[in-house]
């Protein structure tokens, strides 16, 4: 079983930043591909960015060269930041840990974009 713990989330000005994170318990963390997802009202959830267990990352297009994630195995969590940050970007952001058939979401972390 894994715990995902998302933090970071707030109200933050059109071209400002956050910074997300996202703390998983259990072992193994480093074999997981990690992932940053996002919906917002009356949206489907979509992919923001993932990170493979090799470092190897992919993002959606509207987030590219705006967001980067990152992962720190030692400390079993995983990073999105987002500059630039637009009204569009506002959504609740969930952190996802997959590997082979088993797929893990935590509870989500809203993210506001308004002046």
């Amino acid at each position: 079983q894994v715990q995902l713990v998302e933090s970071g989330g707030g109200l933050v000005q059109p071209g400002g930043s956050l910074r997300l994170s996202c703390a998983a318990s259990g072992s193994i963390f480093s074999r997981w591909t990690m992932g940053w997802y996002r919906q917002a009202p009356g949206k489907q959830r979509e992919l923001v960015a993932d990170i493979t267990s090799d470092g190897s990352t992919n993002y959606a297009d509207s987030v590219k060269g705006r967001f980067t994630i990152s992962r720190d195995n030692a400390k079993n969590t995983v990073y999105l930041q987002m500059d630039s940050l637009k009204p569009e970007d506002a959504a609740v952001y969930y952190c996802n840990a997959r590997i082979l058939h088993l797929d893990y979401w935590g509870q989500g972390t809203q993210v506001t974009v308004s002046s």
